[in-house]
């Protein structure tokens, strides 16, 4: 540190809304309340208590818990103690869970007692963990087992000696993400002290949040470190409620308790809200940022009525979650609001703290503007990961040309924002022709019976492959695929809509509320060999 320079840490944010506002209420789970003072209390306690276990400087700590407290307390006790947090996927098998313990390294680990049976098989075989704690969640106490040793026993190692809440250097790690995986095995995406830093204030800003704000745990924390808003929230002394699981009457209820003021998801964890039965129209404007598929208008429209207002952001887990954001402009207002949702429903532009959004072709040259030719999206800059952990070779492929390859195909309008277009492994190719899933689904999901939609492509002796529809549909609704596909083709090209509607219960989700389009896929393609494009 010298005069004109501090390293940036998100540390930072605990220690000055504990002394800002020590009084205010941080978190409320349940029946628990957490002041500042309290939070960054237990915040250093649990800091002492990790490094009384051996904890040293750029060790790994893991923690397998839902979005409960001492969730929270892990984004700034672990990096308090000079260590790197490892939060796991709470829906992961306790393979998974084996393979990203011993891959990061990890030395402790601290697991929901609800979820200790999926690491159980674990005990006595895991390479470097050196000690499981047990949290005890009063909401959800499991059935009685555990490691032995419990968060209490852990909070009795530890003291109440100030820690200082800062770092020597903002680019050392401060979490490792695990990525899904669903293409082979998950590589764990390194955060800085510095890119979490930035990243918390382009959600502050983005995303409106004041010391107001009542934030609502409905994305979990596991999930790019909640998208940095666990560091975001506490630097702008907001209030953190807790939610163990994404369920449309608790998610009311707790909306109605507390004002809730702002919450984040996928659109598929925006639909459950919007169809609980439990739903109403509010009187107040409750921001939903919302990420990890694009929205359709129809979607935005429904929020709009119900008195949401939306953010809608766009990123990866290497980018720290959000990375550009549909950026609203004043002019949309006059315009009819079927129009003014296609434009919402668009990428747009980088965040605040980030790098301009480039989409390009296979020569790294950026496609015109012209909101047609499509390109692959690439980022660089303060929110892109420092590089997978113990993955050169992973990273230096990311890297490619000095920027980060997103995998994710797009155009740039004429204004400049950006819009999605599919995943490159996503897009259906018929008969030569390119056809966006997305750009399907849209139109699926704007018939007034459909709920949520997913489009893949399945084989086709003529065209190599052809889009497929699968759907579920509202409560009470009904319709047929005939009329389905109808209803499409009055939206869109003809050819670009699907010959088959398949009519689900469900569609499959990972945690956060992706539709997982791999598992549709690989059904449609049992038995006729590898799909077209590998």
């Amino acid at each position: 540190m010298t005069v004109g320079h501090t390293e940036l840490t998100p540390l930072a944010f605990l220690r000055r809304s504990s002394e800002v506002y020590p009084g205010k209420t941080a978190i409320v789970a349940g029946e628990r309340r957490y002041t500042y003072a309290q939070f960054a209390a237990e915040t250093t306690r649990v800091a002492h208590a990790l490094r009384g276990s051996g904890v040293q400087a750029g060790d790994r700590v893991a923690y397998l818990l839902p979005n409960v407290p001492e969730m929270l307390v892990a984004h700034f006790a672990v990096p308090l103690a000079g260590a790197v947090l490892v939060a796991i996927n709470t829906r992961l098998s306790t393979e998974e869970v084996r393979y990203i313990l011993d891959h990061s390294g990890s030395k402790v680990l601290v697991v929901d007692a609800a979820l200790y049976p999926v690491v159980a098989p674990l005990v006595g075989e895991l390479a470097t963990v050196e000690e499981i704690i047990t949290v005890v969640d009063p909401a959800s106490p499991g059935d009685g087992i555990g490691s032995g040793t419990t968060y209490g026993d852990l909070l009795a190692r530890g003291s109440d000696d100030p820690l200082p809440w800062e770092v020597d250097d903002e680019n050392r790690a401060i979490s490792i993400n695990y990525t899904s995986g669903t293409t082979g095995r998950p590589k764990g995406v390194q955060y800085t002290h510095r890119g979490a830093y930035l990243n918390s204030f382009g959600e502050v800003v983005h995303s409106a949040h004041t010391p107001d704000t009542v934030y609502l745990w409905t994305l979990p924390m596991f999930h790019c470190n909640g998208w940095c808003t666990p560091w975001a929230v506490t630097g702008i002394g907001g209030t953190h409620v807790c939610l163990r699981e994404v369920r449309g009457d608790v998610i009311w209820k707790l909306i109605s308790e507390h004002g809730v003021t702002h919450l984040n998801g996928a659109p598929t964890v925006v639909t459950t809200i919007m169809n609980a039965a439990e739903a109403v129209k509010l009187d107040y404007q409750l921001v939903i940022t919302t990420a990890g598929a694009p929205p359709s208008p129809t979607t935005i429209l429904q929020m709009e009525r119900m008195g949401f207002r939306i953010v809608h952001v766009y990123g990866l887990t290497e980018t720290y979650g959000p990375y550009s954001v549909n950026q609203y402009q004043r002019a949309w207002d006059e315009l009819d609001a079927e129009e003014r949702a296609a434009l919402q429903a668009r990428q747009g532009v980088g965040m605040i703290q980030t790098d301009a959004l480039r989409v390009v072709d296979e020569h790294m040259v950026d496609v015109p503007r012209d909101g047609a030719t499509m390109g692959e999206i690439v980022m660089r800059g303060n929110n892109v990961m420092a590089g997978y952990y113990d993955d050169p070779e992973g990273t230096e492929k990311a890297f490619a040309g000095g920027w980060f390859h997103s995998g994710d195909l797009g155009v740039v309008h004429p204004d400049g924002y950006v819009e999605l277009r599919d995943r490159a492994k996503d897009v259906v190719i018929s008969g030569g022709e390119n056809i966006s899933t997305v750009e399907v689904e849209q139109a699926v999901v704007s018939h007034p019976a459909v709920l949520e939609a997913a489009v893949v492509g399945v084989p086709d002796e003529q065209w190599g492959e052809r889009p497929k529809a699968f759907v579920v549909l509202k409560g009470g609704q009904q319709t047929t695929p005939d009329e389905v596909i109808e209803h499409v083709k009055s939206k869109i090209a003809r050819y670009k809509a699907p010959r088959d509607v398949e009519i689900v219960d469900e569609l499959p989700k990972t945690s956060t509320g992706k539709v997982q389009k791999f598992e549709l896929r690989e059904k449609e393609w049992a038995g006729h060999g590898s799909r077209i494009k590998g």
